[in-house]
Order: structure tokens, then sequence, then C-alpha cells
């Protein structure tokens, strides 16, 4: 699964020994879609080579590979959004928004009396 936004925070990064004594770290992040209704998710990374090699910082704009799991503990379901890929959205340039058919505002103007036809205008 993917989705892309604007990352909102970065939280504290969480790490320890396993039973087999191998440490381990994972960082939870918050990303935010640019929806209509925008969507938050809170994604983690783990393994101190991964947080390293993606390093995710507030007010990037990314999109996100993941996978979802889900676990039990004590009786209660808790969900899993592992994040195994993150690339980095290109940024674009300012005013060249894509979802706008309208040339941007600081456009060169056209210029009509550059033009070699004759004017058929009666006024």
């Amino acid at each position: 699964m993917e989705l892309t936004g604007k990352v909102i925070a970065v939280l504290e990064p969480r790490g320890g020994v396993s039973k087999t004594g191998n440490e381990w770290k994972v960082q939870e992040y918050v990303i935010e879609t640019h929806d209509q209704y925008p969507r938050k998710m809170c994604f983690d990374i783990f393994g101190a080579d991964k947080i390293e090699q993606f390093n995710v910082q507030i007010g990037e704009e990314i999109t996100v590979s993941f996978d979802v799991d889900a676990r039990e503990w004590n009786g209660r379901w808790f969900n899993s959004i592992r994040a195994w890929k993150v690339e980095r959205v290109a940024a674009q340039p300012a005013g060249m928004d894509q979802s706008s058919p309208f040339p941007p505002l600081n456009a060169a103007p056209v210029d009509f009396a550059s033009t070699d036809e004759k004017d058929d205008l009666p006024f």
C-alpha cells in the first residue's frame, strides 16, 4: 500500500534488546494527506539502518510504501503500519499547480500587436 502526504510529526525513537540479545530500534512518524478531508496516519520504520537511510524530517512531502499487520496482546488487537520504502515527492516550481488549467499569474503576457495579420474588426 502507498500513501502520499506531508510529515507532521516525528516521534521519539524506541529501542531495546530482544530475547535473543539483538538490539532493535523503531521510530514512528505521522503523515497527513492533502485530500479534501485530510487523513493522518502513524507509521513506523524498524531498524537503525533503515531509520538512517530514509532520514525522514518534519515538513517533507513523501510517499510511504507500507504493510499493515495486526497482533494480539492480552486479548486486545493492535495494528502495525510498517514502512518498507520512503520516497521524497519532487517539489513543483512555485505557481505550477498541476490541478489548475490556467497559467500561473506571473506568466509573461501575450503580445497581440506583434502579428502580421490585418485587423479586420469594424471598430
